[in-house]
């Protein structure tokens, strides 16, 4: 439960710009968490940390116990004697820099280039060198996964990155050891979570620090073209050959007439039960190994499930399905602290439901059952819809408020397109803002911030209030025009003036 009225800043380490092209875990991570001190506020959300396909999406990875090698710092790289000040430089530009979005291709590239050298430079370093220590005590400390995502990656590019039901080279069982032939690809794979891990801890520890906590996102479904799918078949929905019989998405809503089919296999929730929920239990904790709580992405996904035949082209046919309901949650809690089950009260875990869209009364009743804070996004509020029940001031306690999210449009670019083109929402919203354009992110974020949520997030977008051209991604679109999940902020968006006047608001709202 949120116990404490606080706030913080929605930001994507890949928006943080560097000249690398896009944002790592290196001196300009350190400076956000420096800035967001400044700034008053003690929560810090990220997107998922894993690594991403085609697409670029942290929502569809090869691996969601791993971290996403290109946020793994160059700069700190050099500072362990792994890169050299020139090589850096032949990869640093300040275009990259300055350029509003991640250029992924040539970001790519640059990265691999310097990664591969990192690689090679730590497996050069004698075995009594410290860093090959530490290597040695990360492998021992996380082979419940290293391994087998090591493993995923070697097969995958063996086989030219094909999805695993097309492999044809070196194909294994994933429970047999890998060939010796494929040995220096599964090494490198394990190398780059070890560089990923190890940065990422250091970052962590420095904003716990400075009383910063940081909140995780775990998507609820995974990809097909993942380790998580290839290593634990017999838990999702597939037929003999691999392939998924039922998919997931969401009906139409808010965001599509025609909702969002994404693809995903669904998971055989009668498998996991019989396996005490193993697989997520362990995801869980893999999670809060780097964060200190999480958003779990669809959470009305565990109430009920939109289920869809595999080759639907939309997801408009497809059915409610019952979910684990409290059986999966109860085994979570019990095992993040099994002395503590007696106890009614205890029945909780340290997770943020994002209970958005189509909620019904048993997506309500499951969340307060196990004492878990909802989400409410202004943006979805208009008065007319959810504020004539209730006001933001009348908030739940237990909730997190939003001016919106990774999702949704910016605070400024909503008000330009979906309010400004409406008298009649507009006279709504002037019920409770002024509805001045140039401030109107900043009008948002007050109510945010005063709303009687006990923790209020916002997106880096709107504290700059920037436009549509900052939004981060538009469910349900994708392609080679599509730009999600490249923005990033410029060097200098970040003033004291910003700082000082979100610090003066948390102030204000008693969330310092």
């Amino acid at each position: 439960m949120l116990m404490e009225r606080a706030s913080g800043v929605l930001l994507h380490p890949t928006s943080i710009p560097t000249r690398f092209g896009i944002g790592d875990l290196g001196p300009r991570a350190f400076e956000w968490v420096d800035w967001l001190e400044g700034a008053g506020q003690r929560y810090w959300q990220v997107l998922p940390l894993c690594p991403t396909d085609a697409g670029d999406s942290p929502y569809q990875s090869p691996s969601s116990f791993a971290g996403n090698p290109l946020l793994i710092s160059p700069d700190l790289l050099a500072v362990d004697g792994l890169i050299s000040e020139s090589e850096l430089a032949g990869a640093a530009s300040n275009d990259f820099e300055m350029a509003a979005s991640v250029d992924f291709p040539s970001v790519v590239r640059a990265k691999n280039r310097l990664l591969g050298t990192a690689i090679r430079s730590l497996r050069k370093l004698s075995a009594s060198h410290p860093l090959q220590h530490e290597f040695a005590a990360f492998c021992d400390l996380h082979s419940d996964w290293v391994e087998s995502h090591a493993k995923f990656m070697a097969l995958r590019d063996a086989n030219n990155n094909r999805p695993w039901r097309q492999w044809s080279e070196y194909l294994t069982d994933p429970t047999v050891a890998i060939k010796p032939e494929l040995g220096g690809r599964f090494v490198d794979a394990v190398v780059l979570q070890f560089f990923f891990v190890r940065q990422w801890q250091r970052l962590r520890e420095y904003a716990r620090l400075r009383n910063i906590r940081i909140i995780g996102d775990i998507p609820i479904y995974v990809s097909h073209d993942s380790v998580d799918v290839w290593a634990n078949r017999s838990l999702f929905q597939l037929d003999e050959h691999g392939d998924s019989t039922r998919v997931a998405g969401v009906p139409p809503d808010y965001f599509s007439a025609t909702g969002q089919l994404w693809n995903n296999p669904l998971y055989d929730w009668d498998a996991m039960d019989r396996d005490g929920y193993t697989w997520w239990i362990h995801r869980l904790k893999a999670s809060l190994r780097f964060v200190d709580l999480v958003r779990l992405d669809h959470f009305r996904g565990f109430e009920a499930y939109w289920s869809v035949r595999a080759g639907e082209s939309t997801a408009i046919h497809g059915e409610w399905i019952p979910g684990p309901r409290g059986k999966l949650l109860h085994a979570l809690c019990e095992a993040l602290d099994p002395s503590g089950m007696e106890s009614a009260a205890s029945k909780t875990v340290p997770i943020i439901a994002e209970d958005l869209g189509m909620i019904t009364d048993g997506v309500h009743a499951l969340r307060k059952e196990f004492q878990l804070p909802g989400m409410k996004v202004l943006q979805f509020m208009l008065p007319g819809e959810p504020w004539d029940r209730t006001r933001p001031e009348d908030f739940e306690a237990n909730s997190v408020a939003y001016t919106g999210t990774h999702d949704n449009d910016t605070t400024l670019g909503w008000f330009r397109s979906a309010i400004l083109s409406s008298g009649e929402q507009l006279e709504r919203l002037k019920q409770y803002t002024r509805c001045d354009e140039g401030n109107i992110a900043w009008e948002f974020i007050e109510l945010a911030l005063r709303s009687g949520s006990n923790l209020a997030v916002v997106p880096l977008q709107d504290i700059l209030s920037l436009g549509t051209e900052a939004r981060m991604n538009t469910p349900g679109t994708c392609g080679a025009n599509i730009r999600n999940w490249c923005w990033k902020y410029s060097p200098g968006m970040l003033t004291v003036n910003s700082q000082q006047r979100l610090k003066q608001l948390t102030k204000d709202s008693g969330r310092i």
